[in-house]
């Protein structure tokens, strides 16, 4: 098998902000100390910086010891253009050691957080004046996360990057422009069609700035709420300003290494738009009767799954048994294993979260002539995308439009199938869904 690296941002107990994100990457690199040389050359490249110290520390959250970035800056300006602000970071970017990915990577983050303002306070760039995101940390954020991620390799082609579910926050936060509900509105612009799941709370208070939501979504990581399959080579964990009662807020990142399964060979190349992660849960129960089956498969029929299988089986003390098995996406894992406990009344669920492969399908409606008369049955077509279109894979009638026939006509309906598979060509069988 061959192998990717692979860096999973679990932000469910932190959120995400440009110095927890850079903290937490710096403890994964051993050249931490040589990116904070470049980084403390930053004023250099924006006027109105009188102080600007950048320094790694080690601190204690929860009994934990994470990193946290300590940074004392004194500025004489508090707003400056985005033209200005653009300029400098071209300016930084030009006179360190860095990729062109990772250059491109942080003139985009820059980019999507001016055009969020722009956006929010409708106005062009060019008359755009900065507030808080004019000063000289936010450009220390940005360069800062893109100088690490590239000493790390992380924006080579075959990297996997996943990120959990982002918890917001909640409250009011104070900005230049007044209290503001949480998240603040350049923060919902960035969000807005990023691909990043998000939830409200878990606390009332900021916890993804508008840097911190630029910088994740111009990675734009796969979601997953758990670990990939990987063997982690570095754990990085960082914190931020702000303590929290119940609230740990240090973001931890996983570094490692992913094996590349067989669907990533190249003759399998078409199939890899298919994989998708589904949630398989499973339970035995020897003390129901049938009566009490059949009816929890007609309630886990209007539920959120996706397929239902009971399997008789035999028990370490040779009773008769059932092994009953569930496919459902992993969101409403909890919802289902619920629904299983109270129904079946077993002690216990079994849970694990895999991937699979499951093409396209779409339905399309064809007439069939019986006695002359004219019926309408749909049938299911499964189909891949190939590099020549679509490849019809398998045809299949709908069962309920053939049992309304069959009553209607007292035809079997192993019958109607016969009549069909005669009058639904080849042709149409290979036609394009």
């Amino acid at each position: 098998m061959k192998e990717t690296h692979c860096l999973y941002i679990d932000a469910r107990n932190s959120g995400i902000s440009g110095d927890i994100f850079l903290a937490s990457l710096l403890e994964l690199t051993p050249n931490s100390e040589k990116i904070l040389n470049q980084l403390r050359t930053l004023p250099q490249f924006l006027s109105g910086v009188s102080k600007f110290e950048i320094n790694l520390l080690k601190t204690e959250r929860m009994g934990l010891i994470v990193n946290r970035l300590d940074v004392k800056i004194k500025e004489k300006k508090n707003h400056r253009s985005a033209h200005v602000l653009r300029e400098s970071l071209e300016a930084f970017l030009n006179s360190v050691p860095i990729s062109a990915e990772a250059k491109h990577y942080a003139k985009k983050v820059l980019l999507s957080l001016i055009n969020a303002e722009a956006s929010v306070h409708g106005k062009n760039i060019e008359a755009l004046h900065l507030h808080e995101l004019s000063s000289i940390d936010t450009l220390l954020d940005i360069t800062g996360v893109a100088l690490t991620l590239d000493d790390l390799n992380l924006f080579e082609n075959e990297v996997q990057i996943y990120c959990s579910t982002l918890p917001l926050g909640g409250g009011i936060v104070k900005t230049a422009h007044g209290m503001l509900p949480v998240p603040a509105p350049a923060t919902v612009k960035i969000i807005e069609n990023s691909g990043l799941r998000v939830e409200g709370g878990p606390i009332d208070s900021e916890l993804v700035t508008p840097t911190g939501a630029a910088l994740l979504a111009n990675l734009k990581p796969k979601f997953k709420d758990h670990l990939p399959r990987m063997r982690i080579e570095k754990i990085g964990q960082g914190c931020g300003q702000k303590k929290f009662q119940e609230f740990l807020n240090v973001l931890r990142l996983y570094h490692g290494i992913m094996e590349k399964s067989n669907l990533e060979h190249p003759e399998f190349a078409r199939l890899k738009n298919y994989i998708e992660e589904i949630a398989e849960l499973e339970t035995d129960v020897d003390d129901i009767t049938g009566e009490i089956l059949g009816n929890f498969i007609k309630i886990m029929e209007k539920e959120n799954i996706l397929d239902i299988q009971v399997i008789p089986a035999l028990t370490k003390k040779n009773r008769p048994s059932h092994v009953i098995k569930i496919l459902c996406k992993p969101d409403n894992v909890f919802d289902i294993i619920e629904k299983m406990i109270e129904e079946l009344g077993t002690l216990g669920v079994r849970f694990h979260i895999i991937e699979r492969v499951c093409i396209d399908r779409t339905i399309r409606p064809y007439n069939i002539l019986i006695n002359e008369t004219q019926f309408q049955v749909r049938h299911k077509i499964s189909f891949v995308e190939t590099k020549n279109g679509k490849k019809t894979i398998n045809m299949k009638p709908e069962y309920e439009d053939l049992k309304k026939i069959s009553n209607t006509t007292k035809i079997p309906i192993k019958k109607l199938q016969r009549l069909l598979s005669r009058q639904v060509s080849d042709e149409d069988f290979l036609n394009e869904p």
